[in-house]
């Protein structure tokens, strides 16, 4: 990159890092801090909620699936539009006035209300986990994009200066800092995306003609996608609507529950189509550009990592000046995911996890600084684990299932049947997050040898044990207590 990029992509920097500072004298409390006083508008919690979820990992992990599969991967953002949409018609009417009945912070509290303290403290756990990977998978996007575009910088020591900043400005300046500034990030990707990256990169590879001509048919069809990629997806990210701890966030955050759901209405249209089309475009430009040998000298365009595709060709194509403006773009949608997975994790921390075994009441100033404290530390720890990964998609969407498997079943329980049980939510919680992770790691391999069918997502498996568990357990203790009650009665 040349001095004037640089220059550009610094100041950016400078200026998230400065409105973190900014909002560090304005919070007194946890409930500033975490849930930004309760009096956001429907805009800014809206764009909020669409940086977040079309972060550095899809965003890259976008690019990857046009680089793969052409406009067809813009389907799996369709199913963040089915979430947020859903979400808003079922979920908000009930979180949002619990939520400013109660003064909640975090989603495990829903658990706490309709269940009891132990089923809200492994939920904590639970979401904590998942949002620390989740902040880990932006930290690498990040770490890849700038190691792709900056002469002479190695994939370490992108993570470190990526990570540092992040977590910089989350920690001091809380939940109003992260939703600012991911205001300011998202308007600098669109902007990026439709002025720059699109045009820029459409001229560089020779248009639609030479698209045609380079690409399979298939790239330009809608319809290069399976039943079971399509399924997959389904599963694992509608249900994040239902349980993500950076949305019950956000709905806390808001006015009221009109203001939350024009915010969800806002930022599912803005997934899709809008950011869904222009991620997997750009992938799909990085594919032509690769067939064209325009990354000839700088990587093996059969053997490359297709999530790289996107960056290395932002960084072939871009004139002075309007790559560090590119840059700073793709920079704003992964900080814009990372400081908000990373105040989830910390929330989860303090409020669902330390202060069940805190026998002493805090201040307002001493919470506070404790909040802060434990979200520089969480953010240190997923600079570590972003170290040990390769994949920023796989690993963003394995926190999504581990997630999801143990905490969507429970919470449509709480929210939507009267029958429902403690001890249930408690045990499918434990068993349906487990056996998530456990086939991952076995590679969809049960003991004894036996192979599960190797298209289905191990988060399907996931879920169906913990709906096993629930219904079951729950219709068990609510016979039993039916049947106490009729003894008693006679």
């Amino acid at each position: 990159m040349h001095i004037i990029d640089y220059i550009i992509f610094v100041v950016y920097m400078l200026a998230m890092l400065g409105v973190g500072l900014y909002f560090f004298n304005k919070n007194k409390t946890a409930e500033d801090f975490y849930v930004s006083g309760r009096n956001m508008s429907s805009w800014h919690i809206g764009l909020s909620v669409v940086a977040t979820d079309v972060g550095g990992g899809f965003s890259i992990g976008l690019g990857g699936l046009g680089f793969t599969m052409g406009i067809s991967g813009s389907w799996m953002l369709f199913t963040g539009l089915l979430g947020a949409w859903l979400s808003a018609v079922f979920l908000i009417p009930k979180v949002s006035q619990l939520g400013h009945k109660y003064k909640f912070f975090t989603f495990p509290q829903i658990f706490g209300h309709f269940y009891n303290g132990k089923v809200a403290l492994l939920a904590g756990i639970i979401s904590a986990i998942g949002y620390i990977g989740f902040t880990s998978s932006q930290v690498l996007a990040g770490a890849k994009l700038a190691s792709a575009t900056i002469d002479g910088l190695n994939i370490q020591t992108a993570l470190i200066v990526m990570g540092v900043i992040a977590v910089a400005y989350t920690s001091i300046g809380g939940l109003k800092a992260v939703i600012y500034t991911d205001t300011i990030q998202w308007l600098i990707l669109i902007g990026g995306l439709v002025f720059i990256g699109i045009p820029v990169a459409y001229n560089a590879v020779g248009g639609y003609d030479a698209i045609k001509e380079t690409l399979d048919p298939k790239y330009l069809s809608l319809t290069n996608v399976t039943w079971y990629q399509l399924l997959n997806w389904s599963v694992t990210i509608i249900p994040i609507w239902f349980v993500g701890m950076t949305l019950y966030q956000r709905i806390y955050a808001s006015k009221g529950e009109k203001e939350a759901q024009k915010a969800w209405i806002i930022a599912g249209v803005f997934e899709w189509p809008i950011m869904a089309f222009m991620g997997v475009i750009l992938g799909m430009l990085a594919k032509v550009a690769a067939t064209k040998g325009m990354f000839d000298g700088i990587t093996d365009a059969a053997s490359m990592d297709s999530e790289m595709g996107l960056p290395i060709l932002l960084a072939t194509i871009l004139p002075i000046g309007l790559m560090g403006l590119m840059l700073s773009s793709y920079f704003s949608a992964i900080l814009s995911t990372a400081d908000s997975c990373l105040m989830a994790a910390s929330g989860n921390i303090v409020t669902d996890i330390i202060a069940k075994f805190s026998k002493k009441e805090l201040t307002h100033k001493k919470e506070l600084q404790l909040s802060q404290i434990v979200t520089l530390l969480v953010g240190i720890f997923a600079i570590l684990l972003a170290s040990q990964m390769q994949n920023v998609l796989e690993l963003m969407l394995y926190s999504y299932a581990f997630m999801v498997s143990g905490l969507f079943i429970p919470v449509l329980g709480a929210l939507f049947w009267k029958k429902s049980h403690p001890i249930a939510a408690f045990w499918s919680m434990l068993f349906g997050g487990a056996t998530t992770i456990l086939l991952i790691i076995t590679e969809n391999k049960l003991p004894l040898g036996i192979k599960l069918p190797e298209h289905l997502d191990a988060n399907i498996y996931g879920i169906s044990i913990s709906l096993l568990l629930f219904v079951t357990i729950s219709i068990y203790h609510h016979n039993k207590k039916e049947k106490q009650n009729g003894i008693q009665n006679n």
